[in-house]
């Protein structure tokens, strides 16, 4: 069996081109493959491959002398996968690790109130909470949490024009908003910030690891998670799902 990391972390790179090749080399020689993107606000990605490897590979983002340290806040979810769910290794350079299109939002400086899964149901229960998903218009389709707005988006740089049309920082006082891994209701939050709302939330670990973590019987999540490998959509404790490659034939980009 086969180990997959989800990972991703907000932090300065200034030095983001240089740590490019350093760590494609360390991926190739743990036989890693997936999909990691640099850019100077932090890194985000999707690997897999034999446990250890994985592991090692962890590590050294958190701990070892690619990135000194400034990675020690690595966002990492686990799960398994019975196939290697990647072709190749891709390590690209971007001027965003998630496309937003905002040049003055920087989740470095500022983001909403993180919220661990196990407190998340009684967040979202709150009359006076707005509950947004983040994802595109495509992924909401195949699951979403109940009571959830879904702003069809078809990539994530229009989550700016639904705030603009369809959000007031004087009506709707607390906002909670959600994503796959973390990282576009994170990147969402500071934009949100930046216009002036004041009470906004968002998931810790996402989708994945409310996923992981919650039983079936407590979840308040109706439906599976699209997931950008091959194993097409994760249901909870973040099996592999047997219905959807019937609804996708494939993974389109991770916009």
């Amino acid at each position: 069996m086969l180990k997959v990391a989800a990972l991703y972390q907000f932090a300065p790179l200034p030095d983001f081109r240089e740590v490019r090749e350093p760590l494609r080399a360390l991926c190739v020689g743990l036989s890693v493959k997936g999909t990691i993107l640099l850019a100077g606000e932090g890194i985000n990605g999707t690997v897999a491959g034999m446990p250890d490897a994985i592991d090692a590979l962890a590590a050294e983002l958190q701990t070892g002398t690619l990135f000194s340290g400034r990675l020690d806040n690595l966002e990492l979810k686990f799960s398994q996968a019975s196939v290697m769910p990647f072709a190749r290794l891709k390590v690209r350079l971007k001027k965003e690790i998630v496309t937003l299109g905002d040049p003055a939002t920087d989740p470095t400086r500022a983001v909403g109130i993180y919220v661990e899964p196990k407190d998340w149901n009684g967040l979202i229960a709150a009359p006076d909470t707005l509950l947004i998903d983040t994802r595109n218009a495509f992924e909401v389709a195949m699951g979403t949490f109940e009571g959830a707005v879904d702003p069809q988006l078809a990539r994530f740089g229009e989550f700016k024009d639904f705030v603009a049309q369809k959000l007031d920082p004087d009506r709707h006082r607390r906002i909670a908003m959600f994503c796959t891994g973390g990282i576009r209701c994170e990147k969402a939050s500071s934009y949100l910030l930046s216009r002036g709302f004041k009470e906004v939330y968002h998931l810790k670990g996402g989708i994945l690891k409310y996923l992981e973590g919650i039983p079936e019987s407590e979840s308040c999540w109706r439906g599976e998670c699209f997931v950008f490998d091959d194993r097409i959509a994760l249901g909870h404790g973040l099996t592999e799902s047997r219905r959807a490659g019937r609804l996708m034939d494939g993974a389109p980009g991770d916009d």
